[in-house]
């Protein structure tokens, strides 16, 4: 059955999106199960290095995790990988699949996201098929070696307002900063080192939660 935008932007208040090379020496599994113990509705699978057929065992051990947990599972970049894991869902970027494309290989309630930071990117991406769409990056990041320009909480802003879809924030975030970020119009922000790299990944996931309900109150 297909996620309404409302639900939808409930369960993006924080994607958990993980990084094997922050996580050591732990274990990518001991962090997501972490998170999803503290609340984390949504969890983004990203392995840019790995083959498919070394990373699908992990995405089979995330799914059923994550359904466990009543969250989200979506896989960065292979629709492929997604569909064999059975994810709820793909995050593109510019370079992946076209949306459109996706969108007429996936099956009926398959969540599709995609990565813009201005206003034209994001609504065709939108009127494609995007069921979300990830802007950043919004404060200056090293953990994300592929990140683009930072755009800032006004260019975060100008992308909210413009489309009829949740926006998540992405680069940068922070706890402290989450709340700056929702009351820019976001829906919730996607964080990979403030939890993957965190001493205490549960109280990192906890605080981003209750930052990001703090912003949602800001006018």
């Amino acid at each position: 059955m297909p996620i309404s935008p409302g639900s939808l932007a409930r369960l993006l208040r924080l994607i958990v999106v993980t990084d094997r090379r922050l996580a050591d020496p732990g274990d990518v599994t001991e962090i997501v199960a972490e998170a999803l113990q503290a609340g984390a509705l949504a969890v983004q699978l990203r392995e840019k290095a790995q083959p498919p057929r070394e990373v699908l065992p992990l995405a089979r051990r995330l799914r059923a995790d994550t359904r466990r947990h009543g969250a989200l599972f979506f896989v960065n970049d292979r629709l492929d990988l997604a569909l064999a894991a059975e994810a709820d869902g793909v995050h593109l970027g510019p370079d992946d699949l076209p949306v459109r494309a996706t969108r007429e290989l996936a099956p009926p309630g398959f969540l599709i996201g995609y990565s813009a930071d201005e206003v034209d990117k994001a609504r065709l991406a939108v009127r494609d098929g995007a069921d979300y769409i990830g802007c950043g990056t919004v404060y200056p990041t090293a953990t994300k070696r592929d990140a683009g320009r930072v755009t800032g909480i006004e260019g975060l802003r100008t992308v909210a307002r413009a489309i009829n879809a949740p926006v998540v924030g992405i680069g940068g975030v922070t706890p402290a900063r989450a709340p700056a970020v929702v009351a820019a119009g976001a829906a919730g922000c996607a964080a990979i080192g403030a939890v993957m790299a965190a001493a205490n990944p549960r109280r990192a996931v906890a605080d981003f939660l209750r930052a990001a309900k703090h912003g949602a109150r800001q006018p």
